[in-house]
């Protein structure tokens, strides 16, 4: 396992940007570059479970199955993953999870005169890593363009 970090500054206050982040219109727009169906189901509040989805080329919903560890408005988000879904089954045991059980992934905002420093850490496999480390950058700068314009 691996530990991934990213970084962007946003011409905006936390408040937006975490709206901008989580928000249901907004999601599936920062997130395309991991693919161009990202969505999720549930809620971002502290212990909710929440589905991070996308459709496979035969339309079976897949992705990721998870919860909310903690939410500190405007300041922190914590999301814990613990199994994946796949053909919209969830599995959290097995080989098909067990490269990403207990995974984390964390959103810092820290906000400074009305501009925001968005951190990230992902817990990655190896070899996932360089998936990772291509598209988060790109989903961030989408990210930036929402929250600024």
């Amino acid at each position: 396992m691996e530990k991934l970090h990213f970084e962007i500054k946003i011409n905006a206050p936390a408040k937006i940007v975490v709206e901008q982040m989580i928000g249901k219109e907004t999601y599936p727009k920062w997130t395309k570059p991991f693919s161009s169906t990202s969505d999720f189901e549930g809620g971002w509040n502290k212990g909710d479970k929440i589905l991070f989805t996308s459709l496979d080329k035969e339309g079976n919903k897949h992705g990721m199955v998870a919860k909310i560890a903690e939410h500190i408005p405007n300041e922190f988000i914590s999301i814990h993953h613990y199994g994946v879904l796949e053909k919209g089954k969830e599995i959290t045991e097995g080989p098909a999870v067990d490269s990403w059980a207990n995974c984390f992934e964390n959103y810092y905002y820290q906000e400074n005169n009305g501009k925001t420093t968005v951190r990230v850490e992902v817990d990655s496999a190896e070899d996932h890593a360089d998936y990772m480390e291509s598209m988060w950058p790109k989903a961030l700068d989408i990210l930036k363009q929402l929250c600024e314009a």
